[in-house]
Order: structure tokens, then C-alpha cells, then sequence
């Protein structure tokens, strides 16, 4: 069966709940999107408010502070907010990646290795079981590797340990200076590993499919030939697809494939939204002409306009209250309209929490090129 690139379009928005807002509970709507890209406090919340109706910020609140919902480093390495019960799930998956990769440059330049690690996690988790800051862990490393290793092996540690973090006020529900907190984990195995990574891929497929090797690769942080491995034991859970370019792509039978013809409405889309990121081909979501302008040379990736499933332009709040929008191309009356209308819900919601949100940022829209730019209040 053939699928087409627009096909393939709406196939993600409707797995990820951006066809139509739905009434979901937080966390119910976490699981269904497997994950949100957390790197900025206020991402999640945004995320959340573009995929449901009448989203509270204070029930991403609660479900952070019971735990329901966790904050930690995980895809791509990256911060992320999961369900509790994924948890487990996507850390066994990756572990091989944290390996492969010697736990990162800087604690390999630090002399230490993976096994080094495993001797050191027990101890480190135990003392971890009540909320640490980073300093706290920091030392504790210190002490056991020496002063001279003691950031090489944090870098490491942080990314490797079963660590999630602990909210800490602000506006976001975690602030720029982080706390963390052992989080439960069982006994490690190589099967674990696998059968994780079999269940990552599934609901990779769930949220983000139809996607091939690559793209399951990308979102995982795992090595293809794991991947491919992963999918073989899946033969007869999944199915196959011939995408645009006549790669093969694999789905789960049955799951959304709305016609190429689905409206998709405007969207305001959060810092680092892992629509953006997902897939190794990012021309699904982001034009290629766009991709150098959105996604910058460190790794930021702007907070962006979504017009007809795809990415258009980018957003900040403006002086004075409202969002500027800047439009790569030309929009529609129409489609300004409804940017407006975001615009003015998105505004309410920041108000009560932060109104200049990603202000940090603003340095690159120096960096765009000429673009028609409107200040939009709703």
C-alpha cells in the first residue's frame, strides 16, 4: 500500500491530537502522545494546550507534583515529560544508547567508563532517594571519583542514573535550577532491554507513525540495526507501507490515516515540540527551506506557526501583549484569522503564568530573513 506525504502529514496530527483539541485528562493525553519535549519549562504546558479542550495548566501541575506524569532526561537525550508508567519503559530501551555512547564525551574525557557507572549507581541512587540538587549529587560523585572528574562524572550520571526531577515552583512547575529524585526501577537485564525496545517501537508507531528504520531510530535514540531487530520480532504486529519516496514505512494496522484532504486548523506550536523532532525525514512537519530557520545552528528549535499541518513561520509574545507572528510565506485572510484566534487563547493562558515566555530567545529573530510580521491579539 502507497502512502502519500500529505497522507503522511495528517497521520501525525491526528496521533497527536492536532486534527482536533480533545477532552482528555492530562495524563491519558501524555500517553497517547507518548511524550512531550520538556528542555523548556513551559513547553509542556503549551503542548498540551494546542492538543486539548480547556486545558488547565494547573492539572499539568498536579500530575507533575503526584508524580503521574515525570520529567526527565530521556529521548534523544533530552528532557522529557512521560507517564510514570512509560518511564521504565523508554529508559530500558535507550540504555544501550547511553552505553554505546560511553555516557557522553565529557565523562569519557573524564577517564570513566560505563562500567565505572554501574559501580557507582547503587550508591548514588540510594542517596538520591530523598531530593538532591545538583550540587548535592554533584559531590557526592566528587567524593568517590575525585574533585578533578567531578563535572565529567555529573554530566555522565545525570543522563544515565534513573533520576527524575522534582518540581520546584515557578510559573512551569520546575525552575532553572533543578532538584532530582531516585526514580524506582527493577533489575537490569539484556531482555528487558529488547522486549522494552519492541514496546517503545509500538508505541512510537501509535503516536508518531507511519515511520521506517530512521525515524523510529531518531525518536528512540536507538541504533537502527536494534531497531530493525525490534521489528522483525514484530512481524506480525505491524504492517508495512511504500512512503513518498518508496521507503518502507511500518504502522499498526488499523491505526488513524485521515484522507490527505483533512483540514488541519492553525496552531501555535510550543519550543522544541516533538512533532518537529521525531523523525529522521523532518520534511513531514518542516518544509526544507524552513528547517535551517527554525531549528538554529545550537540546537534551539523555535517556538513555531503550524498552517495546514506544516510548519510556516514562528511566534514570540509581543510588547505589549499578544504574539507577534512572522510568516515565511504567504497566509490567507482566513488563516491569519485563525492564527488571531490562537493568539488571544494562548495570551490568557500565558498571562497567569508567564506573558514574556521563551523571552531568552528572542536574540534569533535578528537572525530571519525579511518576513511579513503581524502582532496578533485576538
Amino acid at each position: 500500500m502507497k502512502i502519500t506525504a500529505r497522507e503522511l502529514n495528517r497521520a501525525t496530527l491526528a496521533r497527536q491530537l492536532l486534527l482536533n483539541r480533545e477532552r482528555l485528562p492530562v495524563g491519558e493525553a501524555v500517553r497517547r502522545v507518548l511524550a512531550l519535549q520538556a528542555q523548556q519549562p513551559a513547553s509542556p504546558y503549551l503542548a498540551l494546550w494546542n492538543r486539548l479542550e480547556g486545558f488547565a495548566p494547573a492539572d499539568l501541575d498536579a500530575a507533575f507534583a503526584g508524580r503521574t506524569l515525570v520529567k526527565a532526561t530521556l529521548l534523544r537525550i533530552t528532557l522529557h515529560a512521560v507517564h510514570a508508567e512509560d518511564y521504565p519503559m523508554v529508559r530500558e530501551a535507550m540504555r544501550p544508547t547511553l552505553h554505546a555512547s560511553r555516557l557522553g564525551h565529557r565523562f569519557a574525557a573524564a577517564g570513566l567508563t560505563p562500567a565505572d557507572a554501574l559501580e557507582l549507581e547503587p550508591g548514588f541512587l540510594e542517596f538520591a532517594v530523598e531530593p538532591r540538587s545538583n550540587g548535592d549529587l554533584s559531590a557526592w560523585l566528587a567524593e568517590r571519583v575525585g574533585e578533578e572528574r567531578r563535572d565529567g562524572a555529573w554530566w555522565g550520571m545525570r543522563a544515565y542514573a534513573p533520576l527524575v526531577h522534582v518540581p520546584s515552583g515557578g510559573p512551569w512547575s520546575f525552575g532553572t535550577s533543578p532538584s532530582y529524585v531516585a526514580a524506582p526501577e527493577g533489575t537490569f537485564s539484556r531482555e528487558r532491554e529488547d522486549k522494552a525496545l519492541e514496546a517503545l517501537v509500538l508505541r512510537c508507531l501509535e503516536a508518531f507513525g507511519p515511520a521506517s528504520v530512521a525515524d523510529v531510530a531518531q525518536f528512540a535514540t536507538a541504533q537502527r540495526a536494534r531497531v530493525r531487530k525490534a521489528l522483525h520480532a514484530l512481524t506480525d504486529t505491524v504492517e508495512q507501507l511504500d512512503g513518498p519516496d518508496g521507503t518502507i514505512l511500518y504502522d499498526l494496522p488499523g491505526a488513524p490515516r485521515p484522507p490527505a484532504d483533512t483540514p488541519a486548523p492553525p496552531r501555535l506550536m510550543a519550543m522544541w515540540d516533538s512533532t518537529l523532532l521525531a523523525y529522521a525525514d523532518r520534511g513531514r512537519m518542516i518544509p526544507p527551506d524552513y528547517r535551517p530557520l527554525v531549528i538554529r545552528v545550537n540546537g534551539d528549535v523555535l517556538p513555531t506557526l503550524l498552517v495546514d499541518g506544516r510548519v510556516a513561520g514562528v511566534w514570540r509574545p509581543a510588547e505589549g501583549g499578544g504574539v507577534e507572528a512572522t510568516a515565511f510565506h504567504d497566509l490567507t485572510p482566513q488563516t491569519w484569522d485563525g492564527l488571531a484566534e490562537e493568539a488571544r487563547s494562548l495570551t490568557a493562558l500565558l498571562a497567569d503564568r508567564e506573558p514574556r515566555v521563551y523571552g531568552r530567545y528572542g536574540h534569533w529573530w535578528a537572525k530571519l530573513p525579511d518576513a511579513e510580521t503581524r502582532v496578533l491579539t485576538g
